[in-house]
């Protein structure tokens, strides 16, 4: 019994499809550890309102990226890159900073 044509000519590219789709699937994972490039493309400078703020991450400057990143994920789960010479950025990045030094 022979396979009808139409399916092994489309088998090739249905292969394709599933690497193209596994490829996303990992594209779209989490950054790998020592990987060397900036987390923000671009920055928000405007003022997002505390309450709306669950989390801050400071990410230093180093050899991934020649600036310092302020990274907020609001309530709703959306991250946002902040502006850090933002003078309320400013201040988050301080609360931060002290927060740590009084975990040590």
């Amino acid at each position: 019994m022979s396979h009808p044509r139409s399916f092994a000519a489309a088998s090739p590219l249905l292969l394709l499809l599933l690497l193209l789709a596994a490829c996303a699937a990992l594209c779209r994972g989490a950054p790998m550890a020592g990987e060397l490039r900036c987390r923000c493309v671009q920055t928000v400078s405007e003022v997002i309102h505390p309450k709306r703020i669950a989390y801050a991450e400071l990410i230093p400057e180093g050899p991934h990226c020649e600036v310092a990143e302020v990274i907020a994920t609001t309530k709703q789960g959306k991250k946002v890159c902040l502006e850090p010479t933002a003078l309320w950025v400013k201040l988050i990045i301080n609360n931060i900073l002290n927060s740590k030094s009084n975990k040590l």
